[in-house]
């Protein structure tokens, strides 16, 4: 007997959480977009130093929940898995084009700084989404991980090269060693892609004074 596999999409309930107002003061929306196995709520607490009346941050979060160990205990959410990979990743931009569109009036949108961070597994996510946005962002930030891979990257290098572009690393980080770090500066060079790099001592995670550095960078750059 054939088995057959079949697409179906439904509706689901997803979360996202925000902090600050967003109003006439409000000079830049982050979004923040968390790691393998995080939370949204707790995720965005990490970014204390975003924290005043001229930024509104969002922390959309990944529509996959697991338990973290075992069958029960702590959840992790996760963005996608290899498991019906473009299905997945369709639904996360749909999921967050959705959140920038309900969060940003239009009347607002061409006077505020539009903030793209990806943490970890977020990095890719992250790309992703601004690659195949109809949204404009300013500025790209990946946390502890990479660009996504080249292939996706063709034809929307412009995308990326519109946007300011920053790469953040902890030099403990666990996942990623400085051989990584060169290679992906190389694959960076080779694609025209301008950026800064930020190193700070540490493993990985949000670390207070790397955020506090590239709030200086971002402010300070006239692109």
């Amino acid at each position: 007997m054939k088995i057959n596999r079949h697409l179906i999409s439904v509706s689901k309930t997803a979360k996202y959480v925000t902090a600050g107002i967003l109003n006439g003061k409000t000079e830049a929306v982050w979004f923040l977009l968390h790691g393998y196995g995080q939370l949204a709520e707790n995720f965005i607490k990490k970014f204390e130093p975003l924290f005043s009346d001229r930024n509104f941050i969002v922390a959309p979060e990944a529509l996959n929940k697991f338990y973290i160990k075992g069958f029960s205990g702590k959840v992790g959410a996760t963005w996608m898995t290899t498991e019906d990979r473009e299905n997945e990743i369709s639904d996360y931009i749909n999921y967050l084009e959705k959140i920038y569109s309900g969060v940003i009036p239009q009347s607002l949108n061409s006077n505020l700084k539009i903030n793209l961070l990806g943490f970890s597994q977020g990095t890719h996510t992250a790309s992703r989404w601004i690659l195949n946005s109809k949204n404009k962002f300013d500025n790209l930030i990946l946390w502890g991980g990479s660009l996504t891979r080249n292939n996706e990257l063709s034809g929307k290098l412009g995308k990326i090269k519109n946007a300011g572009l920053y790469f953040v690393f902890g030099k403990q980080d666990q996942f990623i060693d400085e051989k990584s770090i060169e290679i992906e500066k190389k694959r960076l060079e080779k694609l025209g892609l301008n950026y800064k790099l930020i190193l700070f001592d540490g493993k990985h995670e949000i670390d207070v004074n790397a955020l506090s550095e590239l709030i200086d960078l971002i402010k300070n750059n006239k692109k």
